[in-house]
């Protein structure tokens, strides 16, 4: 992931970033369950991608989105908007996804997404963040962060 901008010498920004690492390995493990036929793996890995992103999303919706939107609105509502797709299929782990057979196909496009989305923000909203963000700011960010909490501490499945 990005190195380049120094954002990741903020410890928000680290702990984001060390988030968005994890759930890129659960995102291949999920890609190997869908490969192994492994549905009910394939769940139990959306759900453990939601409890890291349930604490990260916080952040960056209370924190981050909202110090950077006057500056990129529709950068800042697009990304949100993702999250809410990337949610939605998520979610549906926790209901009937075996008797829905487009739900691994689903989940496995919205990964897609979510890695996509994760570049967006590694490569564009943490180095805007660096760039424009202010004392103030920042103390917000750290005062979501703080309320959300973190999953660094939990293992990986």
């Amino acid at each position: 992931m990005c190195e380049y901008c120094g954002c990741q010498a903020l410890e928000t920004i680290d702990e984001l970033t060390q988030e968005h690492d994890r759930v890129v390995t659960l995102i291949s493990q999920v890609r190997d369950a869908r490969r192994d036929g492994a549905i009910a793996r394939m769940a139990e890995l959306a759900r453990e991608i939601t409890s890291v992103l349930g604490p990260h999303t916080r952040v960056e919706e209370h924190g981050l989105f909202p110090a950077l939107a006057g500056d990129f609105p529709e950068q800042i509502a697009a990304l949100e908007d993702e999250h809410r797709r990337i949610e939605a299929v998520l979610a549906e782990a926790d209901g009937p996804f075996l008797t829905d057979p487009t739900w691994p196909d689903r989940l496995i496009e919205t990964l897609a997404l979510l890695r996509e989305h994760i570049l967006k923000e590694q490569d564009g909203v943490f180095p805007a963040a660096l760039a424009n963000l202010d004392t103030e700011q920042w103390e917000a960010v750290e005062k979501a962060r703080a309320e959300a909490g973190s999953t660094l501490s939990r293992p990986a499945a």
